[in-house]
């Protein structure tokens, strides 16, 4: 269905689009950093002196593209769900985005966590500057944020890859004239 005033199909707002695409990016090239970065050997020193530092930073900063997006998302809205996509396909949507936000945040705020109570941890490295540690060292908590931060980055990793399979779907299985692709480009 198109604008009847413009002839436009219903879009994302631009802002939003953007922040999408920047905190995509972010994030699976963080994910990329992270797996190369724990690969590495521990005497390698690239491993601390570049792989963690810039892990941390893209982790913060796809933690405030996150709440920048929410905050336009309030401002802005968001375009209704196509009227070509079922009930239980737009509930299903609704879970995925909630839970892709939780992640998104949750995952960055458990690795700075994590970081925060490492013993051997030389700070917060954000792109040049390094944000306070707001927890005491400590190595049996920071075992556990490691291990929670793992498995919700796998998580968050899962449902990026449910969220663009079902972008491909709607695109070009279902060749929706107003399928999510479409209104993010």
């Amino acid at each position: 269905m198109q604008n009847t005033v413009t002839g436009e199909r219903p879009r994302y707002h631009l802002s939003l689009r953007i922040i999408h695409w920047c905190r995509a990016a972010t994030i699976l090239g963080m994910i990329a950093l992270g797996w190369w970065m724990v690969s590495l050997n521990d005497a390698d020193a690239v491993k601390f002196d570049w792989g963690y530092p810039y892990h941390k930073s893209f982790g913060i900063l796809a933690f405030l593209l996150a709440l920048i997006q929410l905050t336009l998302r309030g401002r802005f809205g968001t375009p209704a769900p196509s009227p070509r996509m079922g009930r239980l396909e737009t509930i299903a949507a609704h879970i995925t985005h909630v839970a892709l936000y939780v992640l998104m945040i949750a995952v960055p705020l458990l690795g700075y966590a994590r970081s925060s109570t490492f013993p051997e941890s030389d700070g917060i490295y954000f792109f040049g500057l390094y944000l306070p540690e707001l927890l005491g060292k400590n190595n049996a908590l920071s075992d556990i944020f490691s291990q929670v931060h793992a498995v919700a980055a796998y998580s968050l990793l899962g449902l990026i890859a449910l969220h663009v399979a079902g972008a491909i779907k709607h695109r070009l299985f279902d060749k929706d004239p107003q399928d999510s692709l479409s209104r993010m480009l």
